[in-house]
């Protein structure tokens, strides 16, 4: 397995773990950063079971085969890799795939995983870490830039995007649609999902910073768990704006990995931005 050290490595203290490196802090001041999401050892153990649909084949293999295309015969870099689930699939397509994440527990859970030798990972906070080499493609999925709850970090994870790419690679974002509408008028609380073992919604605290809280309750045959977490929801304007102050250009966008048409109606979108070549 190869193990990746980002630039500024070793910070005063920062323990590390087999198969994982330590990135450089990002030093950003207030808001509620990735950093204070803590996804713990608990969480990380759990994190596949209770995202299990995310890989049947019918969701994971498009966005593979998305990825796989734009990659070519380059290599691949993760802004929150997380326990895998893309980073995997896609380095078995022979792609070279080098991953970001500030949870530790979710990179152990990463390389306890056949193939997760053909995948290096570093430890830090995926909007400033800097990692050795060049991409020809970055890519964030399944809501991940929301993680990022302040404008400014969601704006320099674009400007970190665009310094590990090679001039004409790209940034790839898997991201909901803001469903506003769909929040009665008055109320902040809007449920996703309401099953005999799961109860999820949403809560918008703060609709000036474009703020929710997703909670969750799970029932395991009698035995309750919960976890709740900040996101900052970010409109495809606002992200198209944001690829702009970084040197990027809209490539295209689709409503989904299968490149189905984008539209008002659509829920989420997969964009696509090209950075500029010289």
């Amino acid at each position: 397995m190869v193990v990746r050290r980002a630039a500024g490595y070793d910070p005063a203290g920062h323990r590390r773990k087999p198969g994982v490196t330590c990135g450089r802090p990002g030093g950003r001041d207030g808001g509620v950063s990735v950093a204070k999401v803590e996804f713990d050892e608990q969480i990380a153990a759990r994190y596949d079971e209770t995202s299990g649909h995310m890989y049947r084949p019918e969701v994971l293999d498009p966005a593979v085969d998305f990825l796989a295309e734009l990659a070519g015969e380059g290599a691949a870099l993760e802004f929150g890799i997380g326990t895998g689930r893309v980073a995997l699939a896609l380095s078995g397509r022979g792609v070279p795939v080098h991953g970001v994440d500030i949870s530790e527990p979710m990179l152990e859970e990463l390389h306890r995983k056949p193939g997760s030798e053909r995948v290096s990972t570093t430890v830090g906070d995926f909007a400033t870490t800097r990692v050795e080499g060049s991409f020809e493609l970055v890519y964030l999925v399944f809501n991940t830039i929301t993680n990022l709850t302040t404008q400014d970090e969601q704006v320099a994870c674009f400007a970190n995007a665009a310094a590990h790419l090679e001039p004409g690679g790209c940034f790839v974002i898997e991201v909901h649609v803001p469903e506003l509408r769909r929040v009665p008028p008055g109320e902040r609380v809007r449920a996703f999902d309401v099953g005999r073992s799961h109860l999820g919604f949403d809560e918008y605290t703060d609709f000036v910073g474009q703020i929710l809280y997703s909670h969750h309750y799970w029932n395991d045959g009698g035995s309750y768990r919960s976890f709740s977490a900040p996101f900052r929801y970010v409109w495809p304007a606002e992200l198209d704006l944001m690829a702009r102050l970084a040197g990027m250009t809209l490539r295209e966008r689709w409503a989904g990995w299968t490149r189905e048409p984008f539209d008002d109606e659509s829920s989420s979108h997969v964009s696509v931005w090209e950075k500029t070549r010289s």
